[in-house]
């Protein structure tokens, strides 16, 4: 059977993928970790429910999670014996105390789901998508039965599977490979969901097509990225993951490029031998992408950030958006703005001018065409009047018609429309983007000519520059392209596609968490 373009399996970890129970054994490792600590009547720092756990327990057969911690604050205990009695001074002894302890929360608090995921399995299974579960955790079954999920999983590798077995416990891929072969799947066609590090790594490990980390909260993001995740979802975002997009990412995944995220080591490397100067998109780079452009909106958080940058690094924002709505919408006039991809360009203005600026830049390409834009701008608008979902946005030099909520139906009518308005100009022309047409001047001008301008008339050409270009959509790649080996390509995507950038990011969050990392460099030696 030749290799299909999509996956067929999945395998999912339990504790704080299925289930929420992470907390449950994380106050359990706290209540026994913390009481054994005062017996030893020593300075040791408390157990932390949250960074020790994710750091030292999370994943890991019990056993090994308990060494780990005590190993972190200089403890060495001896192995001992898996029936050892929980009052006995020994690896085994004390993580037995642990589970009795997890019993007892678990009676009392009960066990909550994570409503997305039992959605996303649900989905799989009525795709004919097989599924199982992997887990390091001896209660797999017993939490699986308390929250009534058992019947979904075809297939449950655990704790107990693993002794029984003698396997390897995660980062080792044993548990995952096992699973795959229990319901007959190619590790290379499946997917495997994981919150720990540990898990994360055993999936890479194991060679598995999509690894997915599942993170508790954004401070868990950046650490599951650079274990290998390919994907990162929020716990409480797991309702808008579906299979449509993990078959889209599998389809394109021959594309994919390594996470800027977890390859900053190397980007550092560069980083440090050059002057970094900053260009960003705006659309699905800095602010998410949305049905309607007028509801784009930057974070606070975002906006302070890219702020500080500057302050920097000369920092230029490029958007197909008209340069007074970009501005308008990131807030920051100390920064550059080139809008229309480029053909309106403008330098800061008034006090706290972005690092490096020297002056105040302004670059209007094709000024003359403006009028005509404005002509084909009403004729579109009047066509279209009775469409409904059709947006059409007038950037000034160009004017964008947006057909993200058109039904089906209505496709080919927009299409025809925005067609004939350019061929009735000849100095127009059309360009196509993430569901939205563009109607542009006939000119040899794009963003990576934009950019290029701006490098020159900053006086910042030379080679001791190095220019980061991040963009998500298909007009960004004329910046990569134009950029080339002298700069750094940055694709925001969450799924991989054809492209000239060097690195990839997966959306506005991460962009932001790479953003706070340039911030970082000084403190990292450059």
């Amino acid at each position: 059977m030749p290799p299909s373009p999509g996956f067929d399996s999945a395998i999912f970890d339990l504790d704080g993928v299925i289930t929420d129970t992470a907390r449950l054994h994380a106050a359990a490792w706290k209540e026994l970790i913390d009481g054994y600590l005062m017996r030893r009547d020593e300075e040791h720092a408390p157990f932390d429910p949250e960074k020790d756990y994710r750091r030292y327990v999370d994943g890991k057969p019990r056993y090994d999670g308990l060494q780990s911690f005590l190993v972190s604050r200089g403890i060495r205990l001896p192995w001992g014996d898996p029936l050892d009695p929980s009052d006995r001074e020994t690896i085994c002894g004390l993580a037995n105390g642990k589970d009795r302890i997890f019993h007892r929360v678990l009676e009392s608090d009960g066990v909550d789901l994570i409503p997305g995921t039992i959605r996303l399995v649900r989905e799989f299974r009525s795709a004919g998508i097989r599924v199982a579960v992997a887990s390091s955790s001896r209660n797999c079954r017993r939490i699986l039965d308390r929250a009534g999920v058992s019947d979904l999983f075809e297939a449950r590798v655990d704790g107990e599977t693993l002794a029984e077995a003698k396997m390897e416990g995660k980062p080792a891929p044993d548990m995952f490979l096992e699973a795959a072969a229990r319901i007959e799947a190619r590790p290379a066609f499946s997917v495997v969901f994981e919150d720990a590090v540990s898990g994360v790594e055993a999936g890479v490990r194991g060679k598995f097509g999509l690894v997915v980390g599942v993170a508790p909260d954004e401070s868990a993001w950046s650490a599951l990225r650079v274990a290998g995740a390919d994907l990162v979802w929020l716990q409480d975002e797991m309702e808008e993951l579906d299979a449509e997009l993990l078959t889209t990412w599998f389809s394109a995944r021959e594309h994919r490029r390594a996470s800027a995220l977890a390859h900053w080591p190397e980007i550092t490397h560069r980083l440090c031998r050059a002057r970094p100067v900053v260009f960003l998109d705006f659309d699905g780079t800095l602010a998410p992408i949305v049905s309607r452009p007028d509801d784009a909106t930057i974070s606070a958080h975002t906006r302070e950030v890219v702020r500080r940058v500057a302050r920097r690094f000369p920092t230029t924002v490029v958007s197909g958006r008209g340069r007074d709505d970009v501005a308008r919408r990131v807030g920051l006039p100390e920064l550059h703005y080139a809008g229309s991809h480029g053909f309106d360009i403008q330098g800061p203005r008034g006090p706290g001018a972005a690092a490096g600026s020297g002056g105040i830049l302004e670059h209007r390409v094709a000024a003359e065409i403006e009028p005509l834009i404005q002509e084909a701008t009403r004729e579109v608008r009047i066509a279209l009047a009775k469409v409904e979902g059709v947006v059409v946005e007038p950037k000034g030099f160009t004017v964008a018609v947006h057909y993200r909520m058109v039904t089906e139906g209505d496709l080919a009518r927009v299409e025809s429309v925005v067609t004939r308005t350019v061929e009735a100009y000849p100095e127009l022309r059309l360009a196509h983007g993430k569901k939205v047409y563009e109607i542009r001047p006939e000119l040899d001008w794009d963003k990576g000519k934009a950019v290029l301008w701006l490098l020159e008339a900053m006086g910042l050409s030379g080679p001791e520059v190095l220019p980061l270009y991040l963009g998500d959509d298909v007009t960004d790649e004329d910046a990569f392209q134009a950029l080339g080996d002298r700069g750094m390509g940055i694709l925001v995507s969450t799924t991989p596609r054809p492209t000239a950038a060097d690195f990839q990011l997966q959306d506005p969050r991460e962009v932001t968490m790479f953003l706070e990392k340039l911030l970082e460099l000084e403190s990292e030696g450059c």
